[in-house]
């Protein structure tokens, strides 16, 4: 099994360069443990190694990462043993802190499928250079979960209440969309991939003004498609700027009387098969997530998550329990904000990080 694990994540020097490649294609590089532990690991070590100027990471196949491996994660806690996921999303949370707060810029090239864990790996650092093949998604409140690995920091900070829209519907969406709305920085054809990264080798700074500039010189503008819901910012931020969850789905369904449409039709459809407790629970920690630094946001959502492993509070990661909203109480969402009373568990905590950080990481804190 270790000489299949270590196939997981190719790792390779280029010149100053670290290139990290993500390497499970056939299950569109979904984070195992091993993958999770090894990046930590490499990240920690190429932060004090000068050698090392810039980090680039990459994903084998049609997919840069489609999340974490929840299936294995699952497995473990619907045989009782709701600890081993507990420790997959410790080493996993650390790693979305430390991309974070990196003080060499990380350039992530997301030439496909971004889902889940695989935004956690990607949307913290400094560069994330998205194409013609690119598809984000946080699809989580679909499954029971809820938009973690840091994605109450990262979507909190888009403009408006495009955050809360992606977040609680899951939605889709393609590379023009992500620039527009700040979650890429540049788009690059995929057929200059290879040119950018070649480039990105030869960098003998790690000054993000001058990796930026080396990745300008391969960026494009792409268009935003006519149908693009990035045109239905007015609308969004009228419904999805609501108090609660059932207020954004009264003021979506009384759009829906004054004007046919299809994508209110499909977004509210959408909300309603969605897990109640999940939809509850993150827009309780979007609307916290606003005014915290990057690390209080992963310690709140690993109390959550610890929380649905362990089943107590809502049997969501396996069924929809309790089945409404209005069974769901603000008392029951604000337990999955508590520390988790488990012997021999604590808060998520996150290794000193050294003053001199950029100025970009130092914000994040």
């Amino acid at each position: 099994m270790a000489k299949l694990d270590e196939d997981q994540v190719v790792v390779e020097r280029k010149l100053s360069a670290r290139v990290l490649t993500l390497n499970r294609p056939k299950q569109l590089n979904a984070l195992s443990y091993y993958m999770v532990s090894k990046l930590l690991e490499i990240f920690h070590d190429d932060e004090g190694n000068s050698d090392v100027k810039v980090v680039v990471v990459k994903g084998n196949g049609r997919a840069f990462c489609a999340g974490g491996d929840v299936a294995a994660v699952v497995r473990d806690a619907r045989g009782g043993d709701w600890r081993f996921g507990a420790i997959f999303f410790d080493n996993e949370y650390k790693l979305n802190y430390l991309m974070a707060t990196y003080s060499k810029p990380q350039v992530s090239i997301l030439n496909g499928i971004v889902m889940g864990g695989g935004a956690g790996a990607s949307m913290h650092g400094r560069f994330r250079v998205v194409t013609e093949n690119t598809v984000f998604a946080m699809p989580e409140t679909a499954l029971g979960l809820f938009p973690d690995v840091g994605a109450s920091y990262f979507l909190s900070r888009l403009a408006g209440f495009f955050g809360e829209y992606v977040g609680l519907t899951g939605a889709r969406l393609d590379a023009a969309e992500m620039l527009a709305c700040g979650l890429a920085t540049h788009f690059v054809p995929s057929s200059k991939l290879s040119l950018l990264e070649e480039s990105l080798c030869k960098v003998e700074t790690s000054d993000p003004v001058v990796v930026s500039a080396i990745i300008d010189k391969y960026s494009e503008q792409p268009s935003l498609k006519a149908d693009s819901v990035y045109h239905r910012m007015d609308i969004i931020n009228r419904c999805f700027s609501r108090k609660t969850v059932e207020e954004i789905l009264y003021s979506l369904e009384t759009e829906a009387t004054s004007k046919a449409n299809s994508w209110i039709s499909s977004t509210l459809e959408t909300l309603k098969k969605a897990s109640p407790t999940s939809l509850k629970v993150f827009l309780r920690l979007i609307r916290e997530g606003r005014l915290l630094g990057v690390g209080q946001c992963l310690v709140l959502e690993y109390r959550i998550v610890c929380h649905i492993l362990r089943g107590h509070h809502s049997k969501d990661f396996y069924e929809w329990e309790p089945s409404k909203l209005e069974l769901v109480s603000d008392s029951d969402v604000g337990r999955y904000f508590s520390k988790v009373d488990a012997e021999g568990w604590k808060d998520l905590e996150f290794p000193k990080r050294f003053n001199n950080l950029p100025a970009h990481a130092i914000s994040k804190l």
